[in-house]
């Protein structure tokens, strides 16, 4: 027994069995979300798992391997019948997601720990495992029904020129581009499981790790993370040039029949896809961790003066459960659209430039983004197996997983460089891929960049955070005003580096000698692809550090539920720091990211507008009254998404404040450990309410700027104002980005900052734990949280699916 918050503390037994209330009574308790019993895994209970994965784990072995050799083996003969390079990227992925395999097995090996943390496991996944499926059985839905729109819009839509003389029909594009949004949204659902499905198995290894020595929780945290990333790049890069290569081969491009620059065009409907299930994916799991955590802190924390994580708290199981279905199953389906839209509109701009500048054979500058992409997968895996060792005074753990970035950087850096000789070398212009190279340079110095910014804003070991503690000593209200004034510094640093990089990237693209046949540049907006594919190099390494987080979280929430000794705590107590720090910084290189994407794809959206009109489209003039006004509409649509969020967040968190309240007040035995908390009641209240809230302002993301285009189109028509629809939409979209990029760093960092302050306080500063200053950095924490978790990384979504939506629906906006 130990003292938690002044309360003599006697442990549950049993989440699912009962508990020993301290005086020889048992009182069952039968938990829905907690069925499993001690020892008992639940990955046997296939009742309760999600249909696709009960499918796949009770399936024959020997079948399912048969299935995916056969698969594999088609996709591989295409790639062969397109180019080596198609199918060396196949190859590659095939090993890396072997690779990734092998780490699934390794951290499954690992001892789960006690009965008790198995208990508090089980109710995590089974809670995790519910959700998730009626979630994404929602969103299948509305994917369907977007599906059939989609498809008529085709169906009624203009073709290009070259589509034309290609015999492309308008029934063919509508099947395939329909194809390619199902596609996209089923291996965005898929991306967003796997980060779901290793950290509720991963989360109790660690804790269990963390009974014998904090190097071991932590390679356990990274490598099932390494597991995640690796499926969600790798199955990104897959997707990708699976389908450009059975177009390639469908259309019959080595017989010129399709010139090859036209197909990556037929990708978009695949990033589209991807968008659409990752940003409700981003919504709906963001509302319920954070709704969740904000019921259960502020009722908990603050009213009861309990821990963070106590088993006494109604709302714990949703608490946790919410960390893997926001930050692990929605950061990966966040990360596979980025990664797909980034690559499908580089795959558009390579295409663009090559028939720009009379390139005879394109194809180096098109796959261009999936060999760096592939090439990723191999860094990442040696950065992951890197990090070993063990937390000192001298090197924290975040500095052992810096180091392991740092190892994957460089080598991303040493491939990147031998890349671009390889695919970017052409006689035309000899010293090109030199120049392409210091683009990737670039991207990679600014990766670097947000990084260090990100981890300086929200680490309270620089002077940020500290002042944010520093503030709670005065009063809730001091708190939030120096919460929010980091957040809006720390806005200043990552512009000036996004700007930078912009700029430099262009010009070196400008520069590299590649010319139309007026002996204009073609090169610049190749470039700053090439800048964003070396920002991205190392993809799957952040995205390890991302999904380490929620993880150390909720195996510091299983040894504090699992009644463990203080040191054991305090091992899971330094991860979960590091955990919101490397959440914090890969939010950060995320915007930045979605950022130069959001360029990217802006400028495949011109050049889409151009091919389909049959005249060049680059200029955007704000002059004019009605393009003003839908960059306004544009800016609006940000900040009227953003308030949506979180008033999503604050409506749900309502419910659960009132439920938990309600028990304690009920259920006075609760504080004694002599009642059992109704923990599926709050689980049950949460997913009722995110599945509810989140359609709201996802349907507004998907509807407005169709809305807008369709409208401005017509209104150009009665006013004789040529093209007058895609240019609104494209200042639409311009200063959607602009806004947006700004928005999410200031809820991104402050959320953090706040996030990391109330972590210091606890450490000891200004009282520590249970002080008055705690009590307002909690307050300050309780206000980041939806700004971080929720509205913050659904904008990321928001600005490239903008872009994406526009991508497929632009001839709705044209004459």
């Amino acid at each position: 027994m130990r003292s938690r918050g002044g309360v003599q503390n006697s442990s549950f037994g049993s989440l699912s069995g009962g508990l020993d209330g301290g005086n020889g009574t048992t009182h069952d308790f039968d938990l829905e979300a907690a069925s499993a019993r001690p020892g008992k895994s639940a990955v046997s209970d296939l009742s309760k798992m999600n249909p696709l994965a009960r499918c796949v784990i009770s399936m024959d072995k020997k079948v399912l391997a048969i299935f995916i050799a056969f698969f594999y083996s088609v996709v591989f003969v295409l790639g062969l019948k397109t180019s080596g390079i198609a199918s060396c990227v196949l190859f590659i992925c095939a090993v890396m997601l072997c690779f990734s395999i092998w780490l699934a097995q390794w951290v499954i090996r690992r001892p789960e720990g006690t009965d008790q943390m198995i208990q508090v496991s089980n109710a995590i996944r089974d809670g995790a495992e519910g959700y998730f499926t009626t979630q994404y059985g929602t969103i299948g839905q509305m994917s369907v029904v977007l599906t059939f729109v989609i498809y008529g819009v085709y169906m009624f839509r203009r073709v290009t020129p070259e589509q034309e003389q290609a015999g492309m029909t308008r029934g063919v594009l509508a099947f395939l581009t329909s194809l390619s949004f199902l596609l996209g949204a089923f291996c965005s659902a898929i991306a967003g499981y796997v980060g779901m499905w290793v950290s509720v198995r991963a989360n109790v290894r660690v804790a269990g790790a963390a009974r014998r020595s904090a190097s071991e929780a932590l390679q356990v945290a990274l490598r099932a993370g390494g597991f995640s990333a690796m499926i969600v790049v790798g199955m990104t890069v897959l997707g990708v040039c699976s389908l450009f290569s059975a177009f390639c081969v469908f259309f019959g491009v080595h017989n010129g029949t399709v010139p090859i620059d036209q197909i990556p065009l037929l990708l978009v409907g695949y990033g589209f896809g991807a968008s659409f299930v990752a940003l409700f994916a981003q919504l709906g799991g963001g509302i319920y961790t954070k709704a969740a955590d904000v019921g259960a802190d502020l009722v908990g924390k603050i009213e009861q003066n309990i821990p963070e994580d106590d088993p006494r708290n109604p709302a714990v199981i949703a608490d946790l459960v919410g960390d893997n279905v926001g930050d692990c199953a929605a950061r990966g389906a966040d990360l596979f659209e980025s990664i797909a839209a980034e690559i499908i509109s580089a795959m558009i701009l390579g295409g663009t430039m090559a028939k720009q500048s009379n390139l005879s054979n394109p194809i180096g500058f098109i796959m261009f983004p999936l060999v760096v992409h592939s090439l990723d997968l191999v860094v990442s895996a040696v950065g992951i197996m890197s990090v070993k060792g063990q937390a000192s005074k001298t090197m924290s753990s975040y500095d052992i997983m810096k180091r392991g970035y740092s190892v994957s950087i460089f080598l991303a850096a040493i491939g990147f460089v031998i890349t671009c000789r390889t695919l970017l070398y052409t006689e035309t212009a000899p010293n090109a891929w030199m120049y392409f190279t210091a683009c990737g340079f670039v991207g990679m110095s600014c990766s670097y960049c947000f990084v260090f910014i990100s981890q300086y804003y929200t680490d309270y070991k620089y002077a940020p955070v500290r002042k944010i503690a520093d503030a709670s000593a005065t009063g809730h209200g001091t708190n939030i005003i120096a919460g929010v004034g980091v957040g809006m510094e720390a806005t200043a640093m990552p512009v000036i580096v996004i700007s930078i990089a912009v700029t430099a990237a262009y010009w070196f693209g400008k520069m590299s000698g590649l010319e139309d046949a007026n002996g204009n540049p073609t090169g610049g907006l190749f470039g700053t692809a090439v800048a964003c594919m070396g920002m991205l190099s190392t993809a799957a390494y952040v995205l390890t550090m991302d999904i380490f987080g929620p993880i150390a979280d909720n195996a510091g929430g299983i040894v504090e539920m699992s009644d463990e000794p203080e040191s054991v705590r305090e091992i899971t107590d330094e991860l979960d720091a590091v955990g919101n720090t490397t959440k914090a910084t890969t939010k950060g290189y995320a915007i930045g990211s979605a950022a130069l994407a959001a360029f990217l794809l802006f400028s495949a959206y011109m050049d889409e507008v151009s091919a389909f009109n049959g005249e060049k489209f680059d200029t955007v003039d704000i002059a004019i009254p009605e393009v003003w006004i839908g960059g306004l509409l544009g800016s609006m649509l940000v900040y009227l998404f953003t308030a949506w969020a979180c008033a999503a967040v604050g409506n749900s968190a309502q419910d659960v404040v009132i439920e938990v309240r309600r028990q304690f007040e009920e259920k006075p035995g609760i504080m004694t450990y002599e009642e059992m908390p109704d923990y599926a009641r709050c689980v049950s209240i949460v997913a009722a309410s995110a599945l509810k809230e989140m359609k709201k302002p996802g349907l507004l993301a998907v509807g407005a700027p169709i809305a807008v285009g369709v409208t401005f189109r017509f209104f150009g028509a009665l006013t004789g104002q040529k093209m007058l629809g895609a240019k609104v939409v494209a200042s639409m979209i311009m200063f959607a980005t602009v806004s947006g990029i700004l928005m999410a760093l200031f809820l991104n960092t402050a959320g953090g900052a706040w996030d990391n302050a109330k972590k210091y306080v606890e450490l000891g500063a200004h009282g520590g734990k249970g002080s008055e200053a705690h009590k307002a950095s909690i307050t300050g924490d309780t206000v980041g949280d939806p700004f971080k978790d929720t509205a913050g990384p659904s904008i990321h979504v928001l600005i490239k699916m903008l872009a994406t939506i526009t991508l497929v629906m632009a001839p709705l906006f044209l004459d």
